[in-house]
């Protein structure tokens, strides 16, 4: 089968075109470097050329309310240029929860992008992933103040990228779903015990992790809205093991 991976170089694109690819299939990989322009629409029509599958995961610049006009514009070009190339399944990336956070509004642009896609002609899947493992260092840089790493006690299901690209790979290779599916790694930690856990490993014994409910884009998040529901497909890499690698 042949796919257009659009966001193609980055964490998950790469290890996707490497996956597909690998087993067989031609996975071809775009973005602004490659020539491919989604808030112009420059170069999609020549990416899309002869692509059986389209897979986005692609991400906004901005993490505010202005992604909700990025993914406004991106999906339309996309949508537009799948149905001229005849493309005939769609597949996203999004995140598990997403409509269940109203008080971020990345997470409410990521609802906006996935309610365009339903609305679209083209049948499509969607796959909602939680949080990376590889996104946990990013969080404690954010809410890092000098020895002080402040965290929100919020339940997280992280996942490995890993996993993720794996769920993608399959979904992309079946029919479309014309719904949801969600990936979560197999454990429930709380954001401050993964914070913990990641200095220990690092063996960084400088910094301290303090419960802040105030801190970061997590303290958004109300309970367990981030957490799969009991029909996700769970993924096999524990956290700690991750660690260890």
């Amino acid at each position: 089968m042949r796919f257009a991976v659009i966001g193609g170089t980055g964490r998950i694109g790469s290890r996707l075109v490497g996956v597909l690819n690998a087993a067989g299939h031609e996975a071809v990989p775009h973005a602004r470097s490659t020539g491919v322009d989604l808030l112009t629409g420059a170069g999609l029509a020549q990416a899309l050329a002869g692509a059986e599958v389209v897979i986005d995961v692609s991400q906004s610049p901005t993490t505010d309310d202005s992604s909700r006009a990025f993914f406004q514009t991106t999906m339309d070009h996309l949508l537009a240029a799948a149905g001229a190339a005849g493309v005939g399944h769609v597949v996203l990336l999004s995140i598990v929860g997403v409509d269940q956070v109203p008080g971020l509004g990345y997470y409410r642009a990521k609802v906006h992008q996935e309610n365009l896609l339903k609305a679209g002609p083209i049948p499509y899947s969607i796959v909602r992933a939680t949080q990376f493992f590889e996104f946990v260092e990013d969080v404690m840089g954010w809410t890092t103040d000098g020895d002080t790493v402040r965290l929100p006690a919020t339940p997280m299901q992280p996942v490995a990228a890993a996993d993720v690209t794996a769920a993608l790979a399959e979904v992309a290779l079946g029919d479309p779903l014309r719904g949801v599916r969600d990936i979560a790694g197999p454990d429930v930690f709380l954001l401050t015990e993964l914070g913990r856990m990641t200095l220990a490993a690092r063996g960084d014994g400088r910094r301290t992790v303090v419960t802040d409910d105030t801190a970061g884009p997590f303290a958004a998040v109300e309970g367990e809205a981030i957490i799969a529901g009991s029909g996700a497909s769970l993924a096999p890499t524990h956290y700690r093991d991750w660690l260890k690698g």
